[in-house]
């Protein structure tokens, strides 16, 4: 945890907990270190009701928990479950519930309990299936997803050292079924573990790729940062503009990290751009020509690359009531006040939408709006052609702090854009 770093005083971390030695004694040990630094600790207990014993099976885990006098809460993912993809489909409800957990908590840090084993099998896995340095660097050990910050500070230690350290405390563990399950390829891979030891393909060897290739990755990614910090501009709106010159100038592994970074912004996407489509995105606008990818438009405009969400791709709707918060087509953070006399739609605000909205900014142009609304606008105002792009609304009235006041009527008089308009966070002013 010394090694991870990066914690406030008294520091809150959840934990999460599947009642395997793993888990186990990742809790036993944050126990010890949170009373250390007079932190606190929640664990977090996912029921993914896959098998019909599994809820009873988290209550056992939340008994077992509250035995070491350690908080605990059951997360049920509800539901139906895909027939296909099953367990990425359950690690990413998991994540979800978990993060959600989180920050219902006021929690930063999530502790994870994968082992030097998993990262093994993670290596082998994306090795088979012809990953490149990214894929080969495993699982970071500390990496911000979404809301939390998710930490596995156990990567270092092999599974079997997990389970003594249970024992040595006196707790009980019980054993995933599908750990065995050759349905799955993880449980494959563990199958051939010894025959692949014995021909030095051990845990030791693939965290040692792991290590080598997360150095390689750190490097790029610091890389691509520093590219993107002086050639890109992130607009309110939601929509990228790149500088031509220095993407085009940079390293092309740099180039097209950049480039897939923006994409995924952009588009809202859970997974990374394929390599090969965004190595032909970026020689078409090198030749100058537009193109689409991942959910964007891409294309030269007015001397910079412009990446834009595709408004076809822009097709969901939100309903979502007074206090509500969530996340509108993967990129931003809505929230409604609580103070709202009623329900919000949120969608994408449509080309009758911009025909609307320019009515309305001439009937409040001049008016005593936020700083973070005015400095918004001429962009706004400019880029009508721009592509499935959301408006930030402004609300009558501020405070001296040039935030909009809690109680501001969105989506209402006296600046209504109909069923088609949305509002939209923005995490620098704290407006909505």
């Amino acid at each position: 945890m010394t090694a991870i770093g990066g914690f406030e005083p008294a520091p809150a971390v959840a934990v999460g907990v599947s009642g395997g030695g793993d888990s186990m004694a990742l809790l036993l040990l944050l126990r010890h270190w949170a009373a250390s630094c007079g932190g606190s600790l929640l664990a977090l207990t996912v029921d993914h009701g896959l098998r019909a014993e599994s809820g009873r099976e988290a209550m056992m885990v939340g008994a077992a928990v509250r035995r070491l006098a350690v908080p605990h809460r059951i997360l049920r993912w509800e539901g139906s479950k895909p027939s296909a993809g099953l367990q990425a489909e359950a690690r990413a409800a998991r994540h979800r519930l978990l993060a959600g957990a989180c920050a219902e908590a006021g929690i930063l840090h999530l502790a994870l309990a994968h082992n030097r084993d998993d990262q093994a099998e993670t290596v082998l896995l994306r090795l088979s299936r012809g990953s490149g340095i990214d894929g080969l660097a495993g699982m970071a050990p500390v990496r911000a997803e979404g809301l939390v910050r998710v930490m596995r500070p156990l990567l270092g230690f092999p599974h079997d050292r997990l389970l003594a350290t249970c024992r040595a405390h006196g707790a009980s563990w019980v054993e995933d079924p599908s750990n065995g399950d050759r349905r799955f390829a993880r449980a494959r891979l563990r199958a051939a573990r010894e025959l692949l030891g014995a021909e030095g393909l051990d845990a030791e060897r693939l965290c040692g790729v792991a290590r080598r290739a997360g150095r390689a990755r750190s490097a790029l990614e610091q890389a691509t940062a520093d590219l993107l910090a002086s050639a890109a501009t992130l607009h309110p709106e939601g929509w990228i503009t790149i500088d031509p010159s220095a993407l085009l100038a940079a390293p092309e592994e740099i180039a097209l990290r950049g480039l897939a970074r923006c994409l995924v912004v952009v588009g809202g996407g859970a997974r990374p751009v394929r390599d090969d489509a965004v190595e032909r995105l970026l020689a078409g606008l090198a030749a100058g020509q537009a193109g689409t990818l991942a959910g964007c438009v891409v294309r030269p405009r007015r001397g910079a690359f412009m990446i834009a969400r595709e408004p076809a791709a822009a097709a969901e709707r939100l309903h979502l009531a007074p206090g509500a918060r969530e996340l509108w087509d993967g990129r931003f953070d809505v929230r409604v006040s609580p103070l709202r006399p009623g329900p919000v739609t949120v969608a994408a605000l449509g080309s009758a939408g911009w025909r609307e909205w320019g009515v309305e900014r001439r009937q409040f142009a001049g008016r005593d709006l936020p700083a973070a609304v005015r400095e918004t606008l001429p962009s706004l105002w400019s880029g009508t052609e721009l592509l499935g792009v959301p408006a930030i609304l402004p609300m009558s009235g501020s405070n001296p702090d040039g935030q909009v006041p809690a109680d501001s009527a969105m989506l209402a008089p006296p600046f209504p854009l109909g069923r088609q308009a949305f509002t939209v966070v923005s995490d620098r002013d704290g407006i909505i």
